[in-house]
């Protein structure tokens, strides 16, 4: 139970993460007050830069690891959705694919700080 928690735990991350790359642009474009809030903004890029650091030192993401060690049983069957998870977020891929693709997220990320400046007052 406290594996799926983290699991769950995990997609919320793995969604502001992703949700942010497109929200940002989109609501730069459509004037969308909120991705200029600046506790977002740097929220998201220091998810982002955590995610990426972690892949450039060669480690798994911490809440992966935590998920796996609370799981116990690394032989074991997972119920169906959570192996259906499990099968959506984590690739079969060498690490240094991850790193690379993090990595270029986060200068993305980083690039959007420009593009989409953040706002430390409302208008």
């Amino acid at each position: 139970m406290a594996a799926a928690l983290v699991l769950a735990l995990h997609l919320g991350v793995i969604g502001f993460n992703v949700a942010g790359l497109v929200l940002i642009p989109l609501g730069g474009w459509r004037g969308w007050r909120f991705v200029r809030r600046p506790v977002w903004r740097f929220a998201h890029v220091a998810a982002l830069a955590a995610v990426a650091g972690q892949a450039l030192a060669g480690r798994v993401c911490f809440l992966t690891a935590w998920q796996d060690a609370l799981a116990g049983r690394p032989g074991a069957r997972a119920p169906l959705i959570v192996g259906f998870v499990d099968r959506l977020i984590f690739w079969p891929l060498p690490l240094w694919v991850f790193a690379a693709l993090y990595v270029a997220v986060w200068v993305y990320v980083l690039a959007l700080l420009w593009i989409v400046p953040p706002r430390w007052r409302a208008r």
